[in-house]
């Protein structure tokens, strides 16, 4: 008999749970973060050439060669430095299974590893299923998420060995500032406690804002494990291809672990991505899904539901809907894919214990057609 791992993710997430449910209820979709909008035509192109070429067996287990001096390429030239090379970054099947090994190259058993809520649903069980104890501290949801320092601060202790930071946020589309950046530093100091940086909307922020990469930050250096997803990147969640950047000895102690999981990802993939990255004159997905952003925002305003913060990064935006109903977040949500055909996330799916707030994340990285017609639905309720 199988022996199932004592971690605390349910059977089925509600990100699955919401999407069957739309399915099922033929619902509009605004909860999972599935673009519905085609690949670039290019990229397309060169997924085909890939396998004509012969792109078809493993690919080397830190990824080909060509992909990785692409991405420190553009890393490079995008934030005008010169500390990504080929020899630090790692590819993943996507970011997920990169925080998971991540998680597993710094932890021992009994090891706590502080992470911020709300959070994305896989953190917990992954800390969980490496032997970790996971340590929460809330945002401040009265103060548009803001983070606490002091009781990051006060939360470690000797046993910290990490703590998980995500930005741009999912799901409050917060952007890390240079100021934050330089607290946690601060706070960490000369400790033993390394950062597992989920960066996967890196290429998404909004409003003029720059996203500011964890592998740059001065008093962190040997500390990081930046996750990147490029089905975030060029909105192809499907390829499940994703990227480690940290320092030579992190980089090799992860790829230690790596090889005996996935060893190599999908080479037709990096193939296509490795030359995709190079062409000029590509349209930046952030102003694209910034005009999606707007759109919601201003389709939302005549309905009930309302704005807390404008999301300045991610595929997502927050709605309190606390003048339209009672019901908790989960039942909220059902009812709204049920009786009203339009499908969002309960905020409390970010919590490991509901906050009791009553807001849901409605995901924009949809075609205009889609936008219109569920808001449409939401302003009537």
């Amino acid at each position: 008999m199988a022996i199932i791992p004592k971690h605390t993710a349910a059977a089925l997430n509600i990100f699955t749970t919401m999407s069957s449910l739309a399915r099922k209820e033929n619902a509009y979709n605004l909860s999972q973060g599935l673009p519905d909008f085609p690949v670039y035509p290019a990229l397309s192109d060169l997924l085909k050439e890939a396998t004509t070429e012969g792109f078809n067996q493993y690919a080397p287990m830190p990824g080909l060669m060509e992909l990785r001096e692409n991405i420190a390429t553009v890393f490079n030239n995008r934030y005008r430095n010169s500390c990504c090379n080929p020899d630090t970054v790692t590819i993943t099947p996507g970011a997920t299974y990169g925080i998971f090994t991540a998680l597993a190259t710094v932890l021992n058993k009994g090891d706590e590893v502080i992470y911020l809520e709300p959070a994305f649903d896989c953190y917990v069980p992954a800390i969980e299923i490496n032997g970790g104890i996971p340590v929460c501290i809330r945002l401040n949801a009265q103060k548009n998420f803001e983070i606490d320092w002091q009781q990051i601060s006060d939360a470690i202790t000797a046993q910290t060995r990490a703590i998980i930071i995500n930005t741009p946020h999912n799901p409050t589309g917060r952007v890390w500032t240079q100021a934050d950046w330089a607290q946690l530093a601060s706070i960490i100091g000369g400790r033993e406690i390394y950062v597992i940086s989920d960066e996967v909307y890196d290429t998404i922020v909004y409003d003029g804002l720059q996203h500011l990469p964890g592998f740059l930050q001065r008093g962190l250096e040997g500390k990081l494990l930046s996750v990147y997803s490029f089905g975030k990147m060029y909105h192809i969640t499907g390829w499940k291809v994703g990227f480690v950047i940290a320092a030579p000895v992190l980089t090799e102690a992860f790829r230690s672990i790596h090889q005996y999981l996935s060893f190599s990802v999908n080479t037709p993939a990096q193939y296509a991505l490795a030359k995709y990255l190079l062409l000029p004159d590509q349209d930046p997905a952030s102003v694209m899904l910034q005009a999606k952003r707007d759109l919601l925002i201003s389709r939302m305003q005549p309905s009930r539901f309302r704005l807390n913060a404008v999301s300045k990064g991610t595929y997502f935006q927050l709605f309190d809907y606390s003048a339209i109903s009672d019901m908790d977040d989960v039942a909220f949500a059902r009812w709204l894919a049920i009786e009203h055909k339009v499908a969002a996330i309960p905020l409390s799916a970010f919590y490991r214990k509901a906050p009791g707030i009553k807001q849901v994340r409605l995901s924009f990285a949809k075609s205009d057609d889609i936008l219109y017609a569920a808001t449409e639905i939401l302003c009537g309720l």
